[in-house]
């Protein structure tokens, strides 16, 4: 009888421990890629869409995975010289229609409700190319509601995109993105 308890305690314990998987399922329309490119006279700024995005996670393990997928040729800063440029020669969006960010871990605690701060590492895909990236990321979860907010740097220079610089006009080397993904959290399974 000792050992069948044993079998049933483990079998409950295992079974919370399976319990806190849950999917966090982005609305694109709610959220936002807001981006800024300083140069000599002023910053750049402007918008990419989200195009889809679907993030599984666990509350008792550091993995994750899913993907974050922004449309290429949506930016728009408000410029349409500029954009054409952003589109055509720099990110090749006829060539390469996708930015991905596939998420592999995190290191933090995730409360249940409320505001967390983690780190979350995975595959940014920028040009085709997949490079590996741990961004800051901030979660406030309300019920089922949940809103996820990173701020972080890209090097797309260094990462073997076009430099936009001219002999007159000189760009950043990083661009800065602000990534806003507004969605609903399934029940826990």
């Amino acid at each position: 009888l000792p050992s069948f308890l044993l079998i049933i305690t483990s079998h409950v314990m295992v079974s919370h421990a399976v319990a806190q998987q849950q999917t966090f399922n982005v609305n694109p329309q709610s959220s936002d890629v807001a981006i800024s490119l300083g140069d000599v006279l002023h910053s750049v700024r402007g918008n990419f869409h989200v195009q889809s995005a679907t993030v599984q996670f666990d509350r008792n393990a550091p993995a994750v995975s899913g993907s974050v997928v922004v449309a290429a040729g949506s930016g728009k800063t408000g410029n349409d010289t500029r954009d054409h440029k952003m589109l055509t020669e720099v990110l090749d969006a006829p060539h390469f229609a996708d930015i991905s960010f596939a998420p592999k871990s995190y290191q933090g605690t995730l409360a249940p409700s409320g505001d967390s701060m983690i780190q979350v590492s995975g595959t940014f895909t920028l040009h085709g190319t997949p490079h590996e990236l741990t961004v800051p990321m901030q979660v406030h979860i309300e019920g089922t509601n949940c809103t996820a907010k990173s701020h972080f740097s890209v090097p797309y220079v260094k990462w073997g995109l076009k430099d936009p610089s001219t002999f007159i006009l000189r760009v950043g080397k990083e661009v800065i993105v602000d990534l806003t993904l507004v969605g609903s959290l399934s029940p826990v399974s």
